[in-house]
């Protein structure tokens, strides 16, 4: 919502002033009206020059000069209104993300990696007050984003997620290690890491309960998600001549690992085996992890005096000047 408003709005006072003082130049001068006839002397007068002609009007300028230079003095802003969010309320997130090749298995559509940015997105968008990070991790970790409350950011990253994108590997504890990294200096009132895999920790760099546990104790709550079926699952892969074939390949998820480490910080394993119960686990989740949401209301100020000194100053100079070539004119 805009707005226009006076920072100083006394100094519009003196625009009544000038009003005052014009009407009593009026009324003095109306009284001073005499009978008196005088001869028309006009005849023998020289020919009035143009700015004599002018003289008239010209007192007018520094009238006019000064009530703009009153409204320049009462600074005359622009006020854009907007609501906005105290960000000191909220949560730090850390979504986790598992990026290893397995991730392209089509039992969930159109495959893993897909439908979890789908919901990670979606989950981010509602999350008005929280700093978020992301974080992806295969056989190395690695910071996409950092925390912060740029939704946009956290968005075209996600969407850039690529299964296959690190050296393969599933490090669970080393992508659990980075995360927890990134809140240990933390402020918030709330630390939750959403730590989601579709498979079992092959590389021990960090074992995850240890890094579990320094979760802990640094008063971070885990989250943990499996992502996919038990069994068999269609996935892409490259045969020797480079060529993608598909075909099924089994998949297996550590639930135990996964439980263990939610249940090691205070957090909750979930699973998600299709497209709506993954859903459902991030409409769970954000039901869990509420935020306090106190609006704020912001206000940009556009300054507009300058379109009032301006001027001021010009009709002033004017009035100087005109009076003082009038002056040497007469003399």
């Amino acid at each position: 919502m805009t707005s226009l408003e006076f920072k100083n709005p006394f100094w519009l006072l003196g625009l009544l002033f000038l009003v005052v003082w014009l009407l009593v130049r009026w009324i003095f001068k109306r009284n001073q009206n005499t009978t008196l006839e005088l001869p028309n002397l006009s005849q023998f007068k020289e020919k009035t020059s143009l700015l004599e002609k002018m003289l008239p009007y010209l007192r007018y300028l520094k009238f006019l000069s000064l009530g703009f230079l009153f409204v320049a003095m009462a600074r005359p802003r622009e006020v854009d209104q907007s609501t906005g969010f105290n960000s000191d309320l909220g949560i730090d997130i850390i979504l986790a993300v598992d990026v290893s090749p397995s991730m392209l298995a089509q039992d969930l559509l159109p495959d893993r990696i897909s439908a979890l940015k789908k919901v990670c997105q979606e989950f981010i968008n509602a999350r008005v007050t929280d700093r978020i990070s992301l974080v992806a991790y295969s056989g190395e970790s690695l910071t996409k984003v950092p925390l912060t409350i740029d939704k946009n950011v956290l968005n075209q990253e996600i969407e850039k997620l690529q299964a296959g994108e690190i050296i393969p590997g599933t490090a669970i504890g080393l992508g659990l290690a980075t995360a927890i990294n990134h809140l240990k200096n933390s402020k918030a009132k709330s630390k939750v890491i959403l730590l989601m895999t579709d498979g079992e920790n092959n590389l021990h760099q960090v074992p995850p309960l240890e890094a579990a546990k320094a979760a802990k104790e640094l008063g971070i709550k885990v989250y943990t998600i499996g992502i996919g079926t038990n069994g068999y699952a269609i996935t892409p892969t490259l045969d020797v001549l480079g060529n993608t074939v598909f075909s099924n390949q089994k998949v297996a998820i550590d639930e135990d690992l996964l439980k263990g480490i939610a249940s090691e910080t205070g957090g909750r394993y979930f699973r998600a085996t299709d497209n709506d119960s993954l859903d459902e686990v991030y409409r769970e989740i954000d039901r869990l992890e509420k935020s306090e949401i106190k609006s704020l209301n912001l206000y940009n100020y556009t300054e507009l005096y300058r379109w009032f000194l301006i001027p001021g100053l010009l009709l002033l100079l004017m009035d100087f000047v005109f009076k003082y070539l009038l002056i040497k004119q007469l003399d």
